[in-house]
């Protein structure tokens, strides 16, 4: 199966899934069919846009991220690296990079690989956008309603990301 109809038809069942599981849950604790039906659009609308966005944001991460590991230790200075110069500023980051010097004997050979941080990333973006647009909506049964698309992203997502890291890379 080509990954264009694999995206595709992913879609169409998270759509689909999501859609009546929408519908099921809320129906739990309400029985305007108005509100049911527009929750399970919402959430079928954005299950299945959101399965195609998310999976095009973890190829890119993998191909960004993939292949490498990363050490914990030298995240926060390449994320602190931009700093001023005043004194007070100098003898933070000395006290700084003497703790990190510490925490390297310590974790020394603690990697973190790429595989595993790859899908956060689009994750966190899938979750907090299901969570707003059903704040939004007034969902009756939020929770109920995102959880399991949250928990199914993260699985799929790292299921996805091992599939990847398979099969050859193709830049076209």
């Amino acid at each position: 199966m080509s990954p264009r109809l694999r995206l595709f038809l992913s879609a169409a069942v998270a759509m689909l899934f999501y859609a009546s599981w929408t519908y099921w849950a809320n129906s739990l604790v309400t029985d305007d069919q108005a509100m049911l039906m527009r929750a399970a659009a919402v959430q079928g609308l954005l299950s299945g846009t959101v399965t195609l966005l998310f999976t095009y944001g973890l190829e890119r991460a993998v191909r960004a991220f993939g292949g490498n590991c990363f050490s914990l230790i030298f995240i926060t200075p390449i994320l602190c690296n931009v700093h001023s110069s005043t004194p007070q500023n100098r003898a933070i980051f000395r006290t700084f990079r003497a703790a990190l010097d510490l925490s390297a004997k310590k974790l020394e050979g603690l990697r973190v690989p790429g595989t595993l941080l790859a899908p956060l990333a689009p994750l966190t973006a899938q979750s907090l956008l299901a969570i707003g647009v059903h704040v939004l909506n007034g969902t009756p049964n939020l929770w109920l309603t995102v959880a399991p698309s949250i928990f199914f992203t993260g699985l799929y997502g790292y299921l996805y990301t091992f599939t990847l890291l398979r099969e050859p890379v193709n830049d076209a």
